[in-house]
């Protein structure tokens, strides 16, 4: 039955077939095609009705916004229309992009404003409950994986959403999918000053700190994407998770029982959430560049808990060294905010061999692969031996990911950062790091023949020193220890 899309009609339900309303004779069909059918919701932008599309076949269903038009000055009512156009014509651009609805038409009719939008058949999120199913950190991650794209999509063409939350994202049921809905809206009110010259648009509990005194950036709506994730990741109301006192979230507080988060997604969580946009990620790509990374360092490290400790493990002297979080790798990992665009490796290098080496014992051929991978991570060719200075040159990430390799199937014996504890505790004395470690203090020909390839050896005795070349080749302990620590590995 065709509804009438009068706000002033007192009887807007109307018999099928039917060109006029019966009660108040507005005209019901927008642009001479589009029927409403029945109102979905009211918010501060106007309403929004289900319709059907009556020049189509099949008649699918759109949904149709009526924009609120509040000034009454005739120049300035004037100017918002034209506007109007000039933003929905953005908007009609935006939804090439699949995860956008698209913009079928725009018209101002009976002195209202008016979009007509695809409907998106599926649930917002804040239908979901992540909590029932036990994956809510794998859903976190595909919630950033799938929305980041499209908001370094609108970025790029000069828009930003303004309005980011659960309710405005999608779920579609023909393939699960994310889409993000209101595209723009938003930015149509304040362009246009539909809202009477209002200037904060969004809902105050998702909104970035200076969103809420008027001042919107891409950065805001990264920080609305964050406080989302926090939503539907501890199924808590957004405004019971922040400290007004300390200002700042305290979410991981208000996870359920049971659910735990990584360092990885925490640390990314965190930057979103900061309430400064400069200490924020600068860009959509730049922050769907972190977690494609994280996700990758994740996918091939995978959960240090299915690895049982090694036969020959000296668990008591180990943790003299190496902190309890070291074994687990669960700790939050800090690397300075001006460095993270450095954080996305330049080359790719295939992990797989390593991992499969060091699952299964082959610490010799795991030290040699090793070698191979950091001289590839320089542009050189496999197993050519590199100076101390060439470490500075290493991509932290990468760094990373050959340290989290050998601490996890080591139980936290191995690893590059067990390495640069033990040469700290010496206050960088290389002898006596050599006496912790079981080196030698000297270079002898056959060196791969100085070490014990094998879990009985010391704790930080592999990965071996055998790819060093150069004179000065015992300053890499030190060289190594303090990349280790601006990479913020740990």
């Amino acid at each position: 039955m065709p509804y009438c899309l009068n706000p002033n009609c007192g009887n807007p339900h109307n018999p099928q077939h039917t060109g006029v309303c019966h009660s108040c004779n507005a005209t019901l069909k927008l642009k001479n095609r589009y029927w409403a059918i029945k109102p979905l919701g009211q918010g501060g932008f106007g309403k929004t009705f289900l319709a059907v599309d009556e020049d189509l076949p099949l008649k699918p269903q759109c949904v149709i916004k009526q924009l609120y038009l509040q000034d009454e000055n005739i120049a300035a009512r004037n100017k918002a229309v034209q506007l109007f156009k000039q933003e929905a014509l953005r908007l009609q651009a935006l939804g090439e992009h699949p995860q956008i609805p698209r913009l079928l038409a725009y018209c101002e009719q009976d002195q209202q404003l008016y979009l007509v939008q695809e409907l998106i058949v599926g649930k917002s999120l804040i239908e979901e409950s992540w909590q029932e199913n036990g994956e809510p950190e794998n859903k976190t991650w595909e919630l950033l994986r799938g929305i980041l794209p499209v908001l370094q999509y609108i970025h790029e063409r000069e828009v930003i959403h303004r309005d980011i939350k659960p309710d405005n994202i999608m779920r579609c049921s023909s393939d699960g999918k994310l889409v993000l809905i209101d595209f723009g809206i938003a930015r149509l009110l304040t362009k246009t000053a539909l809202l009477g010259g209002a200037t904060v648009v969004g809902t105050p509990e998702y909104m970035a700190p200076e969103q809420t005194r008027g001042k919107v950036l891409p950065a805001s709506d990264l920080y609305s994407l964050g406080v989302t994730c926090l939503r539907m990741l501890t199924g808590v109301s957004t405004i019971d998770m922040f400290d007004i006192f300390e200002e700042r979230w305290l979410w991981r507080e208000h996870l359920p029982a049971g659910v735990e988060v990584s360092a990885k997604l925490g640390k990314i969580l965190d930057r979103l959430l900061h309430p400064s946009p400069r200490q924020r990620y600068r860009s959509a790509t730049e922050a769907l560049k972190a977690v494609n990374s994280a996700m990758r360092l994740l996918d091939l490290v995978g959960k240090p808990e299915n690895v049982q400790p090694s036969e020959g493990f000296n668990r008591s002297f180990a943790e003299q060294f190496v902190p309890t979080n070291w074994i687990q790798r669960q700790e939050a990992v800090t690397i300075p905010v001006q460095e993270d665009t450095e954080l996305i490796p330049q080359v790719q290098v295939d992990f797989s061999q390593l991992k499969s080496y060091l699952s299964r014992g082959k610490w010799q051929q795991a030290d040699e692969e090793t070698w191979s991978i950091m001289s590839q991570l320089l542009g050189k060719q496999a197993n050519n031996h590199l100076s101390y200075s060439e470490i500075q040159n290493l991509p932290c990430p990468e760094l990373e990911l050959l340290d989290m390799l050998w601490v996890k199937y080591s139980r936290g014996k191995f690893g590059f950062s067990v390495q640069a504890r033990l040469y700290e505790e010496v206050e960088g004395e290389y002898p006596q790091f050599c006496e912790l470690v079981g080196w030698l203090t000297y270079q002898p020909k056959k060196l791969a023949q100085a070490f014990n390839f094998s879990l009985k050896a010391p704790v930080g005795h592999l990965p071996s020193r055998c790819w060093l070349s150069g004179y000065h080749w015992w300053r890499h302990a030190g060289v190594m220890a303090k990349k280790i620590r601006e990479c913020g590995i740990r």
